[in-house]
């Protein structure tokens, strides 16, 4: 299988071009002008074993969020694009994923119709800046971002964590394993994984 996904997107605040291949060996390029995320973006490329381009400018001078989220949004269009009809694939995918002090959990289904429940951070995340230049506030936007264009349902909780890099980390971790596992090719079947027989 070569599954990829190509979305170009352009606005007043930022350029964004992302390729994702979900039958990748882990080959990444990132570029955003937010280091942190791009540090992140890479976690997620190689764990999820996707061959991973991001390309983006943006006016990270007024704050990262412009970037952060557009990033996400055409990433989320990206991959549901790769994932195509989702024939012959597991549909379902989970990781726990632990990182020193740090366990988090991600579930997914691509199920076609979007859905994102994000729990568990420490309530210091939210006034948290990793590197100076990741508010870790932008977590869960990005998690709901994904999941909303790629139209994939995602569970994400952190069920331990203290420290904002390990904890922003591993949910990055997380989610990329669940998606892989949930994309893979399933030799058991022949069709769409649904009663419906449309996903």
């Amino acid at each position: 299988m070569n599954r990829v996904g190509r979305v170009e997107r352009a606005t007043k605040e930022s350029k964004v071009v992302v390729e994702i291949g979900l039958d990748g060996t882990g080959v990444v390029q990132v570029s955003t002008g937010v280091p942190f995320y791009d540090h992140m973006l890479t976690s997620f490329g190689v764990h999820g074993a996707f061959d991973l381009s991001v390309q983006a400018t943006g006016d990270v001078e007024v704050d990262a969020h412009h970037t952060v989220e557009d990033v996400a949004i055409v990433l989320g269009e990206a991959i549901g694009k790769a994932l195509g009809d989702k024939h012959g694939i597991r549909r379902f995918g989970d990781a726990w994923i632990p990182m020193d002090e740090t366990l988090a959990h991600a579930a997914v289904d691509v199920s076609g119709r979007p859905y994102c429940v994000h729990v568990g951070e420490p309530s210091e995340m939210a006034g948290f800046t990793v590197g100076g230049n990741y508010p870790t506030v932008l977590n869960r936007h990005v998690f709901e971002s994904v999941a909303f264009h790629a139209r994939i349902a995602l569970h994400l909780r952190v069920l331990h964590g203290r420290d904002p890099h390990h904890v922003t980390e591993a949910q990055y971790k997380a989610v990329a394993r669940a998606l892989r596992a949930a994309a893979e090719p399933d030799p058991r079947l022949s069709g769409i994984p649904s009663t419906k027989g449309v996903l």
